[in-house]
């Protein structure tokens, strides 16, 4: 069977699950880009940083230092990480749409079983069919999103770690 097959056995709910995937993916490959660009240009951020708190930093004490550091850096890992809650939030319903799709076909398969019996199967094993393909596809939805999340959430915390080093390093 192909895969436009199975996304037309699963209904609406795997035109969705589609959609999802197609969004996420393209979220997750361009904050996989920008994050390893990022990585190389860690010294030229840092520089940028320390520059914008270097004047307001002047004769402050080392406390106060460190807080308008954390408060830049703060504000800066904020404009870069946008979009991965969009990926977070796409690994945490994708399953759940699954399921949806699993109640539905499994409420298809008894209409049909109380409207026509069970003298043909093929009509029961349709709505079954939809519900076993919706959930298969919200966990193939679901878990490249998790891993991905996972992955650059730990790429955004090496930024951040290096970055703060980095303007410590500069201002103190």
């Amino acid at each position: 069977m192909r895969l436009y097959e199975y996304i037309q056995q699963g209904g609406a709910i795997m035109y969705i699950l589609l959609l999802l995937n197609i969004v996420g993916m393209s979220i997750m490959l361009a904050k996989f880009f920008l994050f390893n660009k990022q990585k190389t240009t860690l010294d030229v951020v840092a520089a940028d940083l320390a520059n914008k708190i270097e004047g307001p930093a002047q004769g402050k004490d080392t406390g106060a230092k460190i807080e308008m550091i954390k408060q830049e850096l703060a504000q800066y890992i904020g404009k870069v990480e946008k979009g991965l809650n969009t990926i977070k939030i796409i690994a945490s319903i994708s399953p759940l749409l699954g399921l949806l799709g699993t109640v539905l076909g499994v409420l298809v398969a008894f209409q049909v079983m109380s409207q026509k019996g069970l003298s043909d199967p093929s009509y029961f094993a349709q709505g079954i069919s939809m519900a076993l393909i919706t959930t298969v596809g919200g966990l193939l939805v679901a878990i490249p999103h998790f891993i991905g999340h996972s992955y650059l959430m730990g790429m955004l915390d090496d930024i951040e770690s290096g970055l703060e080093k980095n303007i410590i390093g500069k201002i103190l």
